[in-house]
């Protein structure tokens, strides 16, 4: 990576980069999936191969916060039927990206995200969502979690741009608002985690994009704040209109860039 980029941005790029920053906590704590709109921001200020390497810690600031917030509302089941099929993800996106250039990355995930938010706008008029998790157990379900948790960890790895993937998944998994941000919390903390020695090894995060990280974690905290007050204010169907559209204006945002 080249990190001397990293040196020579504006004020107004520092402040977009902060407004970033703010709203990755507030997607961590409220509109899980508004953080393709921070993935947009990084890359328009930063190359696009460099801004994946300076958001993931940053995310990784909103997951602990995430985590600390809705603890207890984490369905495991879930997550450990996903983990198998994110961890191929991570290593597919990881050999794409030896080879990808930044207009291959962008297009494939801009066209996945919108693919999926329009399969699940299509399920969510079949059937309204129930109090419990689908049944995550049974042939159905095992497919569902694998094609979701690939899709996941590509998107994730290439671009940090796997909440839509997983808002998708645990949307059309019937999850409620509190179960579908503590199973996504403990989720991306895990993952992101995972994901830090790839991200080292190509070269994407060192000790400078980490300082940059160290100043933009300040504006994570009030994003996060701001989240769990905002998400006791917005009722079932307000979050899920909230979390589809976030998922198609960073699908959008990905294709036309």
């Amino acid at each position: 990576m080249n990190t001397m980029t990293l040196w020579h941005i504006t004020g107004w790029e520092c402040a977009a980069l902060a407004f970033a920053a703010l709203l990755v906590g507030f997607s961590k704590t409220a509109v899980s999936g508004a953080n393709t709109v921070s993935l947009a921001i990084f890359a328009a200020v930063l190359p696009a191969r460099a801004s994946t390497g300076v958001l993931l810690p940053v995310l990784i600031v909103g997951d602990l916060l995430a985590v600390a917030t809705y603890r207890r509302h984490a369905h495991w089941p879930t997550l450990w039927r996903l983990f198998p099929a994110v961890a191929a993800g991570v290593v597919i996106g990881t050999l794409f990206l030896v080879w990808a250039d930044d207009g291959a990355v962008r297009t494939s995930i801009g066209a996945i995200l919108l693919l999926m938010a329009a399969v699940t706008v299509w399920r969510r008029r079949r059937a309204d969502a129930d109090e419990e998790p689908a049944p995550v157990a049974g042939r159905t379900g095992r497919m569902k979690a694998r094609s979701y948790g690939v899709l996941g960890g590509f998107t994730t790895m290439v671009a940090n741009a796997g909440g839509p993937v997983m808002s998708l998944y645990l949307l059309s998994a019937g999850f409620r608002k509190l179960g579908f941000l503590g199973t996504s919390a403990f989720f991306f903390l895990i993952v992101n985690v995972s994901k830090l020695p790839f991200s080292a090894g190509l070269g994407l995060i060192d000790g400078r994009s980490l300082l940059l990280d160290a100043a933009l974690a300040v504006f994570v905290v009030p994003g996060a704040l701001f989240g769990k007050w905002a998400v006791s204010r917005i009722n079932q169907r307000l979050f899920e209109q909230l979390v589809i559209a976030a998922t198609v204006v960073g699908g959008v945002q990905l294709l036309l860039k």
